[in-house]
């Protein structure tokens, strides 16, 4: 299977599935010479691992990680880091029905007919469960950033289903976040999510909605001219995580009903520094960071296990019906937060990286 790696200077390599004996991701390109430990790790799975709330999946992961090589006492060494996450909460037994047919919206038959064969426990390689390496990752990319440059990252959950954030970005009170359940940076809108989703799981459905991520404090320069945009480089990364369908940075799909007199972004001098006056680019112009926060949101779908009677066809092709088993997230929003921010650090530490060297280069 190709496709498990991410990143050209800061590149990981994920694996594992999701009733296999754990999750695994190497690093590859971490500076030599950064305090690092587990410590340092771990908060971020605590915030993505499942069982976490009522309105998260009952599976019961600890999610704890080892470092199992690329440090010495507490010290990167410049060597690949290799990160584990075992598995210890399987229940494969609840997979038994699904080897017989294709869950709707899954990629069961898409699996099947691509490899010609699959993991059924868990959906294996297809799990959500995989995006604990990436969390795990994304923890260390995000310590390089700090130290390195003092970027701000933090994500929430702008929307679940037809609730929205009205918040504009600059306004967000990123300490509201993990205040509640859903990660939503108002109160009372979070408890109206919250209660919209237990009403979802209790009628065996589930919904989705749209998380918010902003980097801010990242520098001028970030990101190349042509393939290689910042913009396309986090579109690729939110893309992969399990049930997104959608990515749009700055003013996105709302800028097609604006005019260029109103949505261009007009420079002025800010004490020495050149900045915007708004921020329709959501921080990137030409494929290159412009100093300015830069601001996107991921869209994901409703979950797609759901404990209702569905119809699809089975391995012969024949229709059947069935009810989704197993333990599921009714709405993934909550536990993606974590997800969109180790993504998004994954890709700004690559370009980091990639900038610093391109710079050097010439400093010699």
């Amino acid at each position: 299977m190709a496709g498990d790696s991410l990143g050209t200077l800061f590149k990981i390599s994920n694996w594992g599935e999701s009733h296999g004996k754990g999750i695994g991701v190497v690093i590859e390109g971490c500076p030599a010479g950064m305090a690092l430990t587990e410590e340092d790790i771990q908060p971020f799975l605590d915030k993505r691992r499942p069982g976490q709330s009522s309105i998260t999946t009952r599976r019961d992961e600890a999610d704890t990680v080892e470092i199992m090589s690329g440090t010495v006492d507490g010290i990167t060494t410049g060597t690949p880091i290799s990160l584990f996450i075992r598995n210890k909460d399987q229940k494969s037994k609840d997979y038994s029905e699904m080897a017989k047919l294709y869950r709707p919206s899954h990629a069961d038959y898409t699996y099947q007919k691509k490899y010609g064969i699959r993991d059924v426990a868990g959906g294996g390689r297809s799990s959500a469960r995989v995006t604990a390496g990436h969390v795990a990752a994304g923890a260390v990319a995000r310590k390089v950033l700090t130290e390195a440059l003092g970027v701000d990252i933090f994500a929430y959950v702008k929307s679940v289903q037809d609730l929205q954030l009205e918040t504009a970005p600059d306004a967000i009170n990123a300490e509201l976040i993990e205040t509640n359940l859903v990660r939503c940076p108002d109160q009372d809108l979070a408890e109206r999510m919250v209660k919209k989703i237990e009403a979802a799981r209790k009628a065996g459905d589930s919904l989705g909605g749209v998380v918010e991520c902003q980097l801010r404090d990242v520098p001028v320069g970030l990101g190349e001219p042509v393939f290689d945009k910042l913009e396309a480089d986090l579109a690729k990364a939110m893309l992969s995580i399990n049930a997104s369908k959608g990515f749009e940075i700055g003013s996105g799909f709302a800028g097609t009903l604006m005019q260029g007199s109103t949505h261009n972004d007009v420079f002025f001098d800010d004490e020495g520094s050149v900045r915007t006056k708004t921020n329709y680019s959501g921080g990137v112009q030409g494929g290159i960071s412009n100093g300015m926060p830069i601001v996107f949101r991921v869209a994901f779908k409703p979950t797609p296990t759901i404990i209702r009677e569905q119809e699809t066809v089975n391995v012969d092709g024949k229709d059947v019906v069935f009810h989704g088993r197993g333990r599921h997230d009714p709405c993934v929003l909550p536990r993606a937060v974590p997800i969109v921010e180790a993504m998004a650090a994954l890709v700004l530490c690559d370009h980091f990286l990639r900038f610093k060297a391109y710079k050097n280069l010439f400093d010699l």
